[in-house]
């Protein structure tokens, strides 16, 4: 049985890796404290 590719409309694994760089470019150089408030803030940005 031969598989076939699928064109896909979201690629979560790509969609994943683009997040977490875009977080690591944002939090290079943080201290603790301002990760801390980082996060907290985005909690409440997203959690509405």
């Amino acid at each position: 049985m031969k598989k076939t590719k699928k064109n896909k409309e979201f690629d979560a694994v790509k969609y994943m890796r683009d997040v977490r760089t875009a977080i690591s470019i944002e939090i290079e150089g943080m201290n603790f404290e301002q990760l801390k408030e980082y996060f907290a803030k985005r909690r409440l940005k997203y959690s509405k």
